[in-house]
């Protein structure tokens, strides 16, 4: 199986790029499953049911958030009626929505897919995702209900993501992080078979700060003020991840690329 894994949706550019070009993309990497993290899509804090809509017509099968969940307060209603769409599975137990799901691809394999928040640095404190990920893949071995998991690991600390991708070797075909909006070149399949990377990056415009048009987080950086909000770059986006290939009957990752795709991040030859 290969399972497409595209980062941060960020702002109307990243919007554009998935709409304009993930088809193309399945299409090139012969992919059977695809999961987006949309949780900057709109405006850069949060998703909309309508740009949730948007990304899902366009090849996402899955979409997942992270702490910016529920700042577009239309998602409150609308997650509970678009079961592709999953928020952090360590959020409260009366939050709406749910934090993973086993979904089917075109030939009926079962794909689990999870996402959860970390701690380290974070502004709020949320459920010990160990813990919560931990109860997940307990009740779904790999290889037996599932024959690919995805653990979506959204935080701020690449050591607790780390930590996270070897607490799930072996029981996990992917863990990959989001957040940071940068990806990492760490790329590789850890010992017990389970394909990891640090952060995925995001899909947006990398003449940017993290996504943010430049000139306010610079002005704050140098003389510690604020003027106006961050507004999300708008130049051509890099639609940012990673490509896993599994086994079908262990669910054991077999390769794992990393993804890059149009606008400034272009792979170069040394």
């Amino acid at each position: 199986m290969r399972t497409l894994f595209l980062g941060d949706v960020m702002g109307r550019s990243g919007r554009r790029a998935i709409t304009e070009r993930l088809r193309a993309l399945r299409e090139r990497l012969k992919i059977d499953f695809c999961v987006v993290n949309g949780e900057n899509a709109s405006g850069g804090t949060g998703l909309t049911g309508k740009h949730a809509e948007a990304l899902l017509d366009a090849g996402a099968d899955c979409l997942t958030l992270g702490d910016h969940a529920f700042d577009q307060k239309d998602m409150l209603s609308y997650i509970d009626s678009e079961p592709r769409i999953l928020r952090p599975l360590n959020f409260a137990k009366q939050v709406p929505g749910r934090g993973h799901r086993l979904f089917t691809d075109a030939r009926g394999r079962k794909i689990l897919v999870l996402q959860v928040l970390g701690q380290v640095f974070m502004k709020r404190a949320f459920d010990d995702p160990f813990s919560a990920v931990d109860a997940v893949l307990r009740a779904h071995p790999l290889g037996g209900q599932a024959q690919m998991i995805l653990v979506d690991m959204h935080c701020e600390a690449t050591s607790e993501k780390m930590g996270m991708g070897h607490f799930c070797d072996g029981r996990a075909s992917l863990v990959v992080g989001t957040h940071t909006h940068v990806p990492t070149a760490d790329a590789q399949i850890l010992p017990g078979g389970t394909a990891f990377q640090s952060d995925a990056g995001m899909c947006g415009d990398y003449n940017s700060v993290i996504g943010m048009e430049k000139t306010e987080p610079m002005r704050r950086f140098v003389t510690g003020m604020g003027k106006t909000r961050f507004q999300p770059a708008l130049e051509d986006a890099t639609l940012c991840g990673v490509m896993v290939e599994t086994d079908d009957r262990t669910g054991r990752a077999t390769a794992i690329h990393m993804v890059r795709d149009g606008g400034r991040l272009q792979p170069t030859a040394p």
